[in-house]
C-alpha cells in the first residue's frame, strides 16, 4: 500500500509524535509512504533520518486558537495552491490513501478531488464555530473517514460523518526501556509535562503547587515544555506566577521517560476541551501515578482510583496529591503498579499501531 501522510505542522507536538512513531510500523508492513509538511521545522530532519521521503507543502502558519481576519483570508487564498500540491503528491505516489494529521488540511484535500480514500485523524477537539462547520461539510463532501482519539473528540463530527466512518482508536505509547523503582527516595517531586499553553493549564499547576508546598515544604516542582504553537505571552505569565515557588522550568524534552523517572506524581490540569493527552499514557507506562482534571476525553482513559485520580479544580488536585505523597510506601508502590498494568493492558504502542494500520488497510481496500 502507498500512503500520503500530511501534517499541518513540522514542529513537535503530540499529534506529530504519533505520526513519527507510525512511520516505522508502516515500513515494517512493507508499505510505501510520503510525508508532506509545512515550514522548515525539525520533523523534516527526523523523517529523513529514518530514510523516508518528506516534501514541503504550504499550510500556514496561522495563529493558534481563534483565527484572525488575516488568517482567514490567507487560508482561503492558500487553499487552492495546497489542493494542487496534495493532488500532485498523491498522483506522483499513486497513493492508495491520503491521511490528514490535522483539520487545516481537510478543505484542501476536499478541493483536490482525490481518487483514493481520505482519512482525517482527529487528535484534538475542534471548537464550535464556522471553522468546524466548514471542515465538517468538507469531510461530508469528500466522504472522508475520521479516526478519533476518543469519543469526546469524535462527537463534533457526528453530524457530518456516518457512524461506520467514525471509529475511535485510543493512542498508545512505547514505554520506557526500564522502569525506576517506586516510590523514589529523597524529597517528593511533582511535574507537569506538555507544551506551555493555556489549555494545558500550567497556571493551574502552579496554583496546586502552592497548596502542596504549604503542606509539604520540601516538595519540588518541574514544568517540562515550551510554547510551541502558542502566544509567548502566556509563557511569561506562567514564569511570573512561579516566583517564590520551588519550580524548575526544564524546557522541551525529546524523550519524556528520563523526566518521568525523576517524578513521584504527574499533574494534568488541562482545560475542558482536552482530548486524551498522551502524557497520561506515558506516565502510566513509566509507573508514575497521575492526578488530572476531569476534562474532555481524560475520563475515558483515566478511571478515578486506578493508576490516578480525577479532580475538579486546583484545590482538589492539590488535596489528592498531598494524600498520595504522604501515603505509605506500600500504597504508593501499588498505585504505580496499577498505572503500569493499565498501560500494558490498553495503551501499548504495538496495540495502537496494529489497530490503526489495520483500519487504514481496510479503508484503502474498501
Amino acid at each position: 500500500m502507498r500512503l500520503l501522510l500530511l501534517d499541518q505542522f513540522s514542529e513537535p507536538g503530540g499529534a506529530q509524535q504519533c505520526l513519527l512513531e507510525m512511520l516505522p510500523a508502516i515500513r515494517q508492513r512493507g508499505w510505501k509512504s510520503m510525508v508532506g509538511l509545512p515550514g522548515e521545522g525539525p520533523l523534516f530532519a527526523r523523517i529523513r533520518e529514518m530514510g523516508l521521503d518528506a516534501a514541503q507543502i504550504d499550510c500556514g502558519p496561522y495563529s493558534s486558537g481563534t483565527k484572525s481576519v488575516n488568517d482567514v483570508f490567507r487560508f482561503a487564498a492558500g487553499t487552492p495552491k495546497l489542493a494542487r500540491q496534495i493532488r500532485g503528491l498523491a498522483g506522483d505516489l499513486n497513493a492508495d490513501l491520503v491521511y490528514l494529521n490535522g483539520p487545516r488540511l481537510v478543505p484542501a484535500a476536499a478541493r483536490a478531488n482525490l481518487q483514493c480514500p481520505v482519512v482525517f485523524h482527529a487528535h484534538s477537539y475542534l471548537f464550535p464555530g464556522a471553522v468546524r462547520i466548514f471542515t465538517g461539510y468538507c469531510l461530508r463532501g469528500t466522504k472522508a473517514w475520521v479516526i478519533a482519539a476518543c469519543r469526546f473528540v469524535a462527537e463534533p463530527w457526528r453530524p457530518y460523518v456516518r457512524p461506520e466512518r467514525l471509529p475511535v482508536i485510543y493512542t498508545g505509547v512505547a514505554g520506557p526501556p526500564a522502569v525506576s523503582p517506586r516510590p523514589r527516595t529523597g524529597p517528593p517531586r511533582v511535574g507537569c509535562l506538555g507544551r506551555i499553553a493555556p489549555e494545558k493549564g500550567q497556571r493551574e499547576f502552579l496554583a496546586a503547587a502552592a497548596i502542596i508546598r504549604r503542606a509539604l515544604p520540601d516538595c519540588r516542582f518541574t514544568i517540562y515544555g515550551a510554547p510551541l504553537f502558542s502566544d509567548p505571552k502566556y509563557a511569561r505569565e506562567v514564569r511570573a506566577a512561579a516566583k517564590g515557588l520551588p519550580v524548575e522550568f526544564a524546557g522541551w524534552v525529546q524523550d519524556v521517560y528520563p523526566a518521568l523517572a525523576e517524578l513521584d506524581l504527574v499533574l494534568v490540569p488541562s482545560d475542558g476541551h482536552e482530548g486524551t493527552t498522551r502524557v497520561i499514557l506515558e506516565a502510566f507506562a513509566a509507573g508514575v501515578p497521575v492526578v488530572a482534571f476531569r476534562s474532555g476525553g481524560i475520563p475515558e482513559i483515566l478511571e478515578h482510583g486506578h493508576g490516578g485520580w480525577l479532580a475538579g479544580n486546583a484545590q482538589e488536585m492539590a488535596r489528592t496529591a498531598i494524600e498520595f505523597l504522604t501515603a505509605t510506601p506500600e500504597v504508593r508502590a501499588r498505585a504505580s503498579e496499577v498505572a503500569r498494568e493499565i498501560w500494558r493492558r490498553r495503551f501499548t504502542l504495538e496495540q495502537y499501531h496494529r489497530e490503526l494500520l489495520d483500519k487504514l488497510d481496510g479503508i484503502a481496500k474498501g
